[in-house]
């Protein structure tokens, strides 16, 4: 009889057969040619038949003389383990983001830990990023604007943003495209000051045990000594959102103000959601301060 060997309680459960049982996710949602809350248009498109890599395209509504649209690539959370950009959870709250900001999105599939552990999902996610900018797709070639090429995730799919964008700092996207900017919302990082999170800790060195450091590593820890400085993030203006109850408000406060003072010659904000908790805006996308939420994304997204 298989045993379990690893389990998070109420996350996930691993067996001794290799076998992964995921406790904390949400259905699959089909794309759909018309949402009916939103009226955003959802399609999905595999990348690469090899790895599975796919993403699902988002298109808002367009009037008549609808402009070209910003392009959003998006990340999902879920602690690299669980969620799916196909989910019920993540599909709703993108529909949302695309029809309040007036973007297409582009929400990756990346492969998941512990059967793909990291750095596999920030690979799958660089992977996504330039096909996206290849505009192999007649929605981003037709509507979209690769001039206004921006990034964005939250919880661990933030953490892909910090990682992509200082890759983007080193190295040249495909089509010499530049980001123009990236936005954090309540990002997994951990560091000296929040050792109270030890199952952060421990998700962790789950998702990525032969992580280069360890629990130092600077992908986890962007403010640790010895990791890459900050100034070479490859956008020109980030946005860093925390929330009031999450208890990595610190360590989302403290990477805000890593980035402000590391050089970087963009332009860094940060904005702070009151009364709200981890993942808020996700799990109940049309509350208050889930459309305060979007009404700045849109704001950061459109100048």
């Amino acid at each position: 009889m298989k045993q379990v060997t690893i389990e998070f309680p109420g996350l996930i459960k691993v067996f001794s057969d290799g076998s992964v049982e995921r406790l904390f996710t949400s259905p699959a949602l089909p794309p759909s040619s018309q949402d009916p809350e939103t009226g955003v248009a959802s399609k999905d498109v595999t990348i690469s038949t090899s790895t599975g890599l796919s993403v699902r395209l988002y298109l808002p509504k367009l009037t008549q003389n609808s402009t070209k649209l910003p392009i959003l690539v998006y990340f999902h959370g879920g602690g690299f383990f669980t969620e799916s950009a196909f989910s019920t959870i993540t599909s709703r709250y993108v529909n949302n983001l695309a029809s309040e900001c007036h973007v297409i999105v582009v929400s990756v599939e990346y492969r998941l830990a512990p059967e793909h552990p990291l750095p596999i999902a920030y690979d799958d996610c660089w992977e996504a990023l330039n096909w996206v900018v290849s505009l192999p797709d007649p929605w981003l070639s037709n509507r979209g604007d690769i001039g206004s090429l921006f990034i964005g995730g939250d919880s661990s799919g933030a953490n892909i943003v910090h990682n992509i964008a200082m890759k983007a700092g080193s190295h040249t996207l495909d089509q010499n495209v530049k980001i123009v900017g990236a936005f954090l919302s309540q990002g997994f990082f951990l560091d000296e000051n929040i050792k109270e999170l030890e199952i952060g800790f421990q998700i962790w060195e789950f998702v990525y045990p032969n992580a280069p450091r360890g629990r130092d590593s600077p992908m986890i820890n962007p403010m640790g000594d010895g990791a890459p400085s900050l100034a070479r993030f490859g956008c020109s203006k980030v946005l860093v959102v925390v929330a009031s109850n999450d208890l990595m408000k610190g360590s989302g406060v403290r990477y805000y103000k890593a980035v402000k003072e590391s050089g970087f010659g963009g332009q860094v904000e940060l904005f702070e959601i009151h009364g709200e908790g981890h993942g808020f805006h996700v799990f109940d996308p049309l509350c208050e301060n889930a459309k305060l939420f979007l009404q700045r994304l849109a704001s950061f997204m459109s100048n």
